[in-house]
């Protein structure tokens, strides 16, 4: 394993990452289409950016994996379960941050009664942990098979128990049976949840389905063999969504198994094309810039997050100040552009939390 190739990785985990904080944080509610989600069925950009982040964990776990062969199993067990634990809690607690609501009668604890359990960094947590232990358990062929079947069995769940509408889908019918509307997400206008205890199982396949990519990129390295298997298997993803789409769409939402296969293809061609790039034709001017970002990712992820919590509750005068920068920084723009120029001034103050602590040597695992 060189260094190369952990560049790679690096850079493309940065630029999921970067992209991530684009499309998350939008100044105005006017955003250009390709920085927005598909409504319901269909694929934006911006749907790429979530599955890109789980193909990047499996890929990294192939890494990982050789270092474990000389640990016991019980304490590898107890790493892959307490890395799953911190990062589902950290999820969980970054959606009840900060704990309190401002209102008339002034500061009000959040009921926890009313906290979404799921979320981004949960499903992260949830994949990482199933995916790990299936990759460490078990032979290659079995968990390519398992993975398989959960995506065909998920199609046949979704067929079975509902239909593909927002109000009708069975993921939506088992999460609220198992947390009820008030532990779900409210984003969609009713209390659905993209994240949810059912969508989560086909989302282990972007984990599985990176790992095996990080492991035929370790055996064949920065070879013009590889890259053109890596790029057909992309190829041949995106080609089975495509005819997968017409009984199963493809939908960022409901996680459906077309939507898995069709990110992973579109993931095999960009991390090709970044191994091309960095590691056969040595361009490595612009590297360093998605790099920084991707040797802290859940670290700058959080910060991203947070701060942007923490810009919506603090207040200037009756505004947030959120809305503040905004108005009184980026607003002369026009709405679009004005919009855009916040996400990436935010993208880029984010960044230079990266770049310092690359530079003190600070990385941040959990």
């Amino acid at each position: 394993m060189s260094s190369q190739r952990f560049q790679a990785l690096d850079v493309f985990r940065g630029l999921t990452i970067c992209f991530m904080i684009i499309v998350n944080t939008g100044g105005d509610e006017y955003t250009f289409a390709p920085l927005l989600h598909a409504n319901w069925h269909g694929f934006t950009p911006t749907d790429l950016v979530f599955p890109s982040f789980l193909f990047a964990v499996g890929n990294a776990m192939s890494f990982v994996l050789p270092k474990w062969e000389s640990l016991p199993t019980s304490k590898v067990v107890l790493k892959i379960l307490k890395r799953t634990f911190l990062i589902f809690l950290l999820g969980f607690l970054m959606y009840w941050f900060p704990f309190v609501d401002h209102t008339a009668n002034g500061w009000v604890f959040r009921p926890f009664d009313h906290t979404r359990i799921l979320g981004v960094l949960q499903r992260i947590g949830l994949c990482y942990g199933i995916a790990s232990l299936m990759v460490y358990f078990l032979k290659p062929k079995w968990v390519f098979g398992i993975t398989l079947f959960i995506l065909v069995a998920y199609k046949w769940v979704m067929s079975a128990y509902g239909d593909f509408t927002l109000e009708g889908n069975a993921a939506l019918k088992f999460d609220l049976w198992l947390m009820g509307p008030n532990h779900l997400y409210h984003g969609e206008g009713i209390a659905f949840d993209p994240e949810g205890v059912l969508s989560t199982f086909p989302a282990i396949g972007n984990v599985v389905f990176g790992y095996f990519a990080g492991l035929y990129i370790q055996q064949k390295g920065k070879t013009f063999e590889g890259l053109t298997h890596l790029l057909l298997a992309g190829a041949a993803c995106i080609t089975l969504a495509y005819f997968w789409d017409s009984s199963f769409p493809i939908n960022k939402k409901l996680w459906t198994s077309s939507f898995v296969l069709y990110t992973v293809g579109i993931d095999l061609m960009i991390i090709s094309a970044i191994i091309y790039l960095v590691d056969i034709r040595q361009k490595n001017k612009y590297a360093w810039f998605f790099e920084t970002v991707g040797k802290n990712p859940l670290f700058i992820y959080l910060l991203s997050e947070v701060g942007v919590i923490l810009m919506w509750t603090i207040k200037v005068g009756d505004v947030p100040l959120y809305r503040w920068i905004f108005l009184n920084v980026f607003s002369y723009l026009g709405h679009y552009w004005a919009s855009l120029a916040f996400a990436l001034w935010w993208m880029l103050t984010c960044w230079l939390a990266g770049w310092w602590m690359d530079k003190k040597k600070w990385y941040v695992r959990v």
